[in-house]
């Protein structure tokens, strides 16, 4: 009888791509594989049919020559090209290892090693002045954090005696549990991942290798950072285990609210009263900035909220580029607290204005007219 078409065996077709072939092969050796059927002999001939069709299809050299010469290119007995792999019996793990096994963390065999791991990664959240923010400064900051132990150089056994092997793992730090036709593997138990065994610790790390510490480090700050930016310092965070390497320490900026300047990305914002005769006739203010003192001209009839930019003078971006403006804001100010005299010269202050009719509030009669509007809208 004539041997089937691997392609038909695992029901895909002739061009199919090596991921779609496995999942193929893992779903028909998942149904008839015989852990799973005893004594079903049909299923047993499914799955080692599935069995030689995948180890042919996914080889390329092995599915090359099957495609061009069909079973004889593959198999010596039916008259194939001399070296040909064939397929004589053969444990029904090893290919079902090597397709599975990277589901349970590798495939079948192989030594192995204590576990190394990587320090963990910290954060300091620091808190900056906005100044230092823009103009950039260099702190000292005090982090606590895992690090080696000096007595044992971090060991974890007692000064002048060493760990053991772990019996369980044979110091791989793992083992193989069968849980019926799938090989799992998992952390020991007995060392817990290290392949090792201490049995007399270090008294001041005991047993860990390593210890909790604070240590002083400095950081440059560069200028222009803002809330939320992250300095990485590459390898000051906690130390690994088994020789991994350090965790890197990620500083946290946070700028403090400032009693003048409010900032928006790379510009800044401030507010300045004024009084009423200088918005009317203009004047000119000394204004605050974080390079010092300048001057701002304030034009005659400055309206309330009325905003002045000044280039150049806000924060350089912490990557290049230009530096932003500060933008200045005018907030025309009510005086208060008035005597008699200062009340009545405002009063006539106010009735000359109204004798001269519209042309001294241009905002507030256009609002009168469209309140007016909106009434006779609703009315209507």
């Amino acid at each position: 009888m004539s041997k089937r078409d691997y392609y038909e065996i695992l029901g895909v077709s002739r061009d199919v791509n090596d991921a779609d072939l496995k999942k193929a092969y893992r779903r028909l050796a998942m149904k008839h594989h015989p852990d799973r059927n005893t004594d079903d002999k049909e299923s047993e001939g499914k799955f080692k049919d599935a069995k030689e069709a995948y180890e042919v299809l996914s080889d390329p050299q092995k599915r090359a020559a099957y495609d061009q010469y069909g079973h004889a290119g593959v198999n010596p007995s039916m008259g194939g090209r001399p070296g040909a792999a064939g397929f004589g019996g053969g444990d029904f793990g090893d290919i079902f290892g090597d397709v599975f096994g990277d589901i349970f963390g590798g495939g079948r065999g192989g030594g192995g090693r204590s576990r190394v791991v990587r320090g963990a990664d910290l954060r300091y959240n620091l808190e900056l002045s906005l100044e230092d923010a823009v103009f950039g400064t260099e702190v000292s900051i005090r982090v606590p954090s895992m690090q080696s132990c000096d007595t044992c150089d971090g060991s974890g056994a007692k000064k002048g005696t060493t760990a053991s092997t772990c019996t369980t793992c044979g110091g791989v730090g793992q083992v193989r549990m069968q849980q019926g036709f799938f090989s799992v593997q998992q952390t020991c138990p007995n060392c817990r991942g290290q392949g090792k065994t201490i049995s007399d610790p270090c008294p001041d790390c005991h047993g860990r290798g390593r210890v909790q510490k604070k240590k002083t480090l400095s950081a440059k700050i560069p200028a222009g950072v803002d809330n939320g930016d992250r300095i990485r310092l590459a390898g000051e965070g906690e130390a690994g285990e088994n020789g991994g390497p350090n965790g890197d320490l990620y500083v946290q900026i946070q700028v403090k609210p400032h009693s003048i300047f409010t900032r928006d990305e790379n510009d800044l914002y401030c507010e300045m009263p004024i009084s009423i005769a200088t918005a009317a006739l203009g004047g000119e203010l000394e204004v605050p900035t974080l390079n010092g003192r300048l001057k701002l001209k304030i034009p005659a009839e400055t309206q309330s909220g009325n905003l002045f930019r000044m280039r150049g003078k806000g924060v350089k971006q912490v990557r290049g580029g230009p530096v932003g403006d500060l933008l200045c804001r005018v907030q025309v100010e009510t005086p208060v607290k008035l005597n008699s005299k200062q009340k009545e010269l405002l009063r006539e202050f106010d009735n000359s204005i109204q004798a001269d009719g519209k042309q001294h509030s241009p905002k507030n009669d256009s609002w009168v007219d469209r309140v007016k509007r909106f009434i006779d809208d609703v009315k209507s």
